[in-house]
């Protein structure tokens, strides 16, 4: 019992490590998983490590995250899943709390204010600068450009749940993608 709790420490601590002293997302963490437990710990093999980012970036949620939660299966079964989460998530938590603290006592300031008006612009720069991109790989055509206005209207002016508009457009999507194959293919 005592060396089981050992190996869920060790891995609670090694990925609280990570998601402490890791700047710039998921990815950047990637290179710190795979030399903690491939080369430091020996945990997992090199091709594990590979085998589980490409089913972290492949399942919903960020990928460090995932990857932490799948490294701490292989490593000690659900708790080590439980643990290595926990640990890569923690960091986050506690610095958003303590600036959610801070910045909540000091938000009446002018200063605050004017700082957060220029987050708000950043953030809608980094989000416009997504639609861009996602625009550049989006298939080009009327059908598509329809598409993308209901779901735009659909959603932003009646309030249509997001979900519905994915699920449903993705059926539309693959019913006018078969019925075009079965065109051409005639």
């Amino acid at each position: 019992m005592l060396k089981k709790l050992k190996v869920l420490f060790s891995v609670f601590w090694v990925f609280f490590r990570i998601g402490a002293f890791t700047f710039g997302g998921g990815y950047a963490m990637i290179p710190l998983i795979s030399e903690e437990t491939v080369n430091r710990r020996k945990w997992i093999s090199e091709s594990d490590i590979l085998d589980i980012i490409a089913i972290a970036e492949s399942t919903p949620g960020p990928v460090a995250i995932n990857s932490a939660t799948f490294v701490g299966y292989r490593v000690a079964g659900f708790w080590g899943s439980f643990f290595a989460t926990l640990g890569v998530v923690s960091p986050s938590f506690i610095i958003i709390l303590i600036l959610s603290y801070v910045l909540n006592e000091f938000k009446s300031l002018k200063a605050v204010q004017y700082a957060f008006n220029g987050i708000r612009a950043g953030v809608l720069a980094l989000i416009i600068k997504a639609l861009i991109k996602m625009y550049k790989q989006c298939p080009k055509g009327v059908f598509y450009y329809v598409i993308m206005a209901l779901s735009l209207v659909a959603v932003a002016f009646f309030k249509f749940p997001v979900i519905y508009c994915i699920i449903g457009f993705a059926a539309l999507g693959l019913v006018y993608s078969l019925t075009l194959k079965g065109k051409v293919e005639k």
